[in-house]
């Protein structure tokens, strides 16, 4: 994969930190709470979950966002795989992915599948219940290329004021795009100028309480 990688320091022993966006890839609290409050109460989940749903994200990271999924998919008792797809443009590999899982016992627990398709150099993983792909790459130029429409959206890209490209109005015009009506977002920030974009690309957006120490999150409604 002729891509570049993330470039990583680690803090408090496993703890992944962006060098590049300066930046934590989870809580330094508790990462997988954050998640579940996040993005999967954020989008309805798991009461939404329905054979055949498909979950989008902006920020692959540690694939956090995506075992909490397969958790919760698995709890929900929803026949058929959970389809995952997720852009990211400075991969982890393999060992730092399971490094940074080793704070979450329970992701980490039903993470082998994935890490030994990952460090295989695989970007589509397949399991009885789990339909993944990971899209390498800057996410503005190949989002417009993606035929596909998510029943929800993750918006987990490093924070607005560190990474601005991935919160810009051009690519989360083209998350509205690639949304079916009714389908939804979340994220952890409520900065004004998301809050807007996701508005000009079709949402109906509303600020609400959000996890530990961020005080508001958003969460984006299409319309059905």
């Amino acid at each position: 994969m002729g891509h570049q990688r993330a470039d990583l320091e680690w803090r408090d022993g496993d703890v992944p930190v962006s060098t590049r966006f300066q930046d934590p890839y989870f809580s330094l609290e508790n990462g997988l709470d954050e998640t579940r409050h996040v993005f999967l109460v954020g989008n309805d989940l798991p009461a939404r979950f329905c054979e055949g749903f498909h979950i989008a994200e902006l920020g692959f990271g540690t694939g956090l966002n995506m075992l909490a999924a397969l958790i919760a998919w698995r709890a929900s008792g929803t026949s058929g795989p959970l389809r995952f797809t997720s852009f990211e443009a400075y991969p982890m590999t393999a060992d730092e992915v399971a490094r940074a899982l080793r704070a979450f016992p329970k992701a980490l627990a039903i993470a082998e599948p994935f890490l030994a398709a990952w460090g295989d150099g695989q970007t589509e993983i397949v399991t009885e219940d789990l339909y993944a792909t990971v899209v390498i790459g800057d996410a503005g130029s190949e989002l417009s290329n993606w035929d596909a429409q998510a029943d929800a959206w993750f918006l987990d890209g490093f924070s607005p004021n560190r990474n601005p490209d991935m919160w810009h109005s051009d690519l989360l015009g083209q998350v509205g795009k690639h949304t079916k009506p009714g389908g939804t977002a979340a994220t952890y920030t409520a900065a004004g100028f998301v809050r807007r974009g996701l508005q000009d690309a079709g949402f109906e957006v509303t600020r609400t309480e959000g996890y530990g120490r961020k005080r508001h999150m958003t969460r984006a409604r299409k319309p059905a």
